[in-house]
């Protein structure tokens, strides 16, 4: 098993059902790392050694992933992202952190989008690593664009058809997003590929129902929050691809819309930019600890 050196591993039950693995290190304020898919806490390594610096760094692998639980889909709130933001929050306080800052990559930003929204006491900073909000998201696609998009739309189908579909060819399915979503495949060494596949290959269901929530459940939470008018309270630094020309939408503008004090920049780096270009996410991040 690969982990971060430097880090000590823990354990902990944010429900009565669910314990996340998380690695902890450093001192100072903390910050929350959440990973995306299809990786583990380890796409954090570089940018959590060198916060762990000045800062308290929890980096731990989401409700379904790694090393944590991996509950079966009871029901549609159970990989729903206010679920697992709740995890978070109960997972921070366990180490005595009532109010943190959080940082999350793909799907781990979509649960920080959560948090965010739902606990905007518990969060004093959010950073958000090249995602769209869940209801932006299934709006701009649209077309034969939205052909990059297909796995959303597999794993949105009822249980059983996805789930045996991908567990088919598990590798094949998960190397396919980390080939053809990087640009510097040296980013992502052997052994860390390796660890990614093999923790995917172990997590097909749940990966499907975190994703079967995201169609469902998750786009009911941004509808109701978007008519009550709610948004983002605290500060907020989006780092995104440029790939809203694409799909004919302006990210700044629909990522403004839900927090007003937002710092949005493109960068050069592929989708697994902590990876690709650690220095430019931990700046950003630095940047927004700041704010």
């Amino acid at each position: 098993m690969i982990r971060l050196p430097g880090f000590d591993y823990h354990r902990v039950r944010v429900t009565d059902d669910v314990a996340l693995s998380v690695a902890v290190a450093g001192s100072g304020s903390p910050i929350v790392l959440l990973h995306g898919f299809p990786q583990t806490h380890l796409m954090w390594r570089h940018v959590a050694a060198e916060l762990s610096t000045d800062h308290t760094v929890l980096v731990p692998d989401l409700r379904g992933y790694g090393d944590s639980d991996k509950p079966a889909e009871t029901g549609a709130d159970t990989y729903s992202k206010r679920t697992m933001a709740a995890d978070i929050v109960a997972l921070a306080q366990h180490f005595g952190h009532s109010r943190f800052a959080l940082a999350g990559h793909d799907r781990g930003a979509l649960v920080a989008f959560r948090a965010g929204l739902d606990h905007p006491g518990a969060i004093s900073q959010l950073a958000c690593l090249d995602v769209l909000p869940t209801l932006d998201m299934w709006d701009v696609l649209h077309g034969t664009a939205a052909a990059v998009g297909f796995h959303l739309y597999l794993m949105a189908q009822p249980a059983g058809l996805p789930e045996q579909l991908i567990s088919a060819s598990a590798d094949a399915f998960f190397g396919h997003f980390l080939d053809l979503w990087i640009k510097d495949p040296a980013a992502i060494p052997g052994e860390v590929r390796t660890a990614y596949l093999a923790a995917a290959r172990a997590a097909v269901p749940s990966i499907v129902a975190d994703y079967r929530a995201s169609a469902g459940i998750d786009v009911d939470h941004d509808r109701t929050d978007r008519a009550a008018g709610n948004r983002l309270t605290m500060p907020v630094t989006v780092l995104q691809q440029d790939w809203g020309a694409a799909l004919g939408y302006e990210a700044t503008a629909l990522w403004s819309s839900w927090a007003p004090k937002l710092e949005h920049r493109t960068v050069d780096a592929g989708h697994f930019m902590a990876e690709e270009d650690p220095a430019t996410v931990t700046a950003a991040i630095r940047a927004l600890l700041e704010r």
